[in-house]
């Protein structure tokens, strides 16, 4: 091991995903010197293993699907998908696992990189243990951001490390659909994969060990994305864990609570994250290893004035854009900060990440997609808001009709009755992933719901559900 003379910066990001790169190019653009850290690929999950390659395979199952509800174009695409060709196109996306454009990008911006370990030694030091063992000690005048991000958490099974199971990062990864797939979990990434694969050729089984799915949604999300894998071949059994796995000759065999003896190919376990902090060297500034960081609005942990956690480590939401958010948030603190400037407290300023309390969007890109931001109706009656939900059906509106024959889709907001603005939405429908955002722009402004009646929606789009949600509160 050689270990290098000390190096400072203003500012050290350890974490080169998507998260870590905005922090680096705001403090950049700051005028801040700034390091980043990186131990696997510039871009992190996101690119390589999530949300990109995931879209790219649910992409084509998605405009079949659609295709299928127009006369006159179903029966051009009722043979199977193309799967060499989807797997393709999804390792272009990926850009073949190499960071070469991503780190081009982070030069661009003046950011100097360093690839390898890094781990915190102490207040405001970081190093860098190199692919050769070389370790570079980094120092941080004002700043060291933490941008690990999460890695899947596995259940405690006997021998499962022998199995050999799938995680995220296999199933948007593989080379080929296995001919069986079991899928363990009711989230979004067991979802979107029972999806992908059962539309790409392999015959999935879906374990969910509670009552249904997307159980952090609307329960008529996981009822409606139900429903329609059922009619897509997809065997899904509910109130059903795992309680051994093995492999056998090649063979994955799962028995289940129920007693059931399940062989499959595969098995992928979408059972929740955890923080990637346990070698991070938490020990050496008086925290946890392997904890989530707490922080204020301002992405800050609590009990420190130098160190950030942005993204998902801090498990305020789970999201690629909402730790992208944060970090343009903690870029503009740390560069505040750094030039000796107050921050103001309160919400929805420069310097707070008020949205991840009140307006945090997502999209679940399954067939029908589901998008929600904000409060659930539970959610909102939980934290003390006198609030109703307002349904409406999707088949009310013109445009749904013209989208695809047959379209089934529901919405919902959630309206606080005491100051007229709205807490939540939720959409479920074929393409509501792109009506999202007016509803993210309606819960994050706070708008009133007589001015709504003014955002006219054009016809004849789905948007128009806007105007039978107003009319349904209306009236009843």
């Amino acid at each position: 091991m050689t270990e290098t003379e000390s190096i400072a910066y203003d500012v050290v990001v350890i974490g080169g995903g998507p998260v870590g790169e905005n922090v680096a190019d705001r403090t950049r653009a700051a005028g801040l010197t700034t390091a980043v850290v990186e131990s696997e690929l510039l871009g992190g999950e996101c690119s390589y293993w999530a949300c990109m390659p995931s879209k790219a395979l649910l992409r084509p199952v998605i405009a079949q699907a659609d295709a299928r509800r127009l006369p006159g174009l179903a029966p051009a695409v009722q043979g199977p998908l193309d799967t060499p060709a989807v797997l393709a196109r999804r390792d272009d996306y990926t850009s073949h696992w190499k960071d070469d454009g991503q780190a081009a990008w982070l030069e661009g911006t003046g950011a100097g990189l360093y690839r390898g370990h890094g781990r915190l030694a102490g207040p405001r030091t970081v190093t860098v243990t190199g692919p050769d063992g070389t370790v570079t000690t980094l120092t941080a005048r004002h700043a060291v951001a933490v941008s690990t991000g999460t890695r899947a958490q596995l259940p405690d099974l006997p021998g499962l490390a022998e199995v050999r199971p799938w995680t995220s990062r296999e199933a948007t990864s593989a080379k080929a659909a296995p001919g069986r797939l079991v899928v363990v979990g009711g989230g979004v990434v067991a979802t979107e994969m029972a999806t992908a694969w059962q539309a790409l050729g392999s015959r999935v089984t879906l374990l969910v060990r509670g009552k249904g799915l997307l159980n952090r949604m609307e329960p008529f999300a996981g009822e409606l994305v139900a429903e329609a894998l059922a009619e897509a071949g997809v065997d899904l059994r509910t109130g059903t864990s795992v309680e051994s796995v093995t492999r056998e000759n090649g063979t994955v065999v799962a028995v289940t609570s129920a007693g059931d003896r399940i062989e499959a190919d595969e098995i992928l376990f979408a059972t929740g994250r955890v923080p990637h902090t346990d070698d991070l060297g938490l020990e050496t500034v008086g925290l946890e290893p392997g904890s989530w960081l707490d922080v204020d609005d301002s992405l800050r942990v609590t009990g420190t004035d130098w160190l950030y956690g942005v993204g998902d480590v801090n498990h305020r939401a789970l999201l690629t854009h909402q730790g992208k958010y944060q970090a343009r948030i903690a870029g503009a603190a740390i560069a505040a900060r750094a030039a000796g400037s107050h921050l103001p407290d309160e919400p929805w300023g420069a310097h707070a990440a008020t949205a991840d309390h009140d307006a945090v969007p997502q999209v679940v890109f399954t067939e029908p997609e589901a998008a929600a931001v904000g409060l659930s109706l539970a959610e909102a009656e939980q934290a003390g808001h006198r609030v109703r939900a307002v349904d409406v059906e999707f088949s009310s509106v013109a445009g749904a009709g013209l989208y695809g024959d047959g379209y089934k889709g529901r919405a919902r907001m959630v309206v606080d009755l005491e100051d007229e603005i709205l807490r939540g939405v939720t959409f479920v429908g074929p393409g509501v992933g792109e009506l999202i955002h007016s509803a993210t722009v309606a819960v994050a402004g706070r708008v009133p719901v007589g001015r709504l009646w003014h955002a006219v929606p054009s016809y004849p789009t789905l948007s128009e559900v806007w105007l039978r949600l107003l009319e349904a509160y209306r009236d009843n």
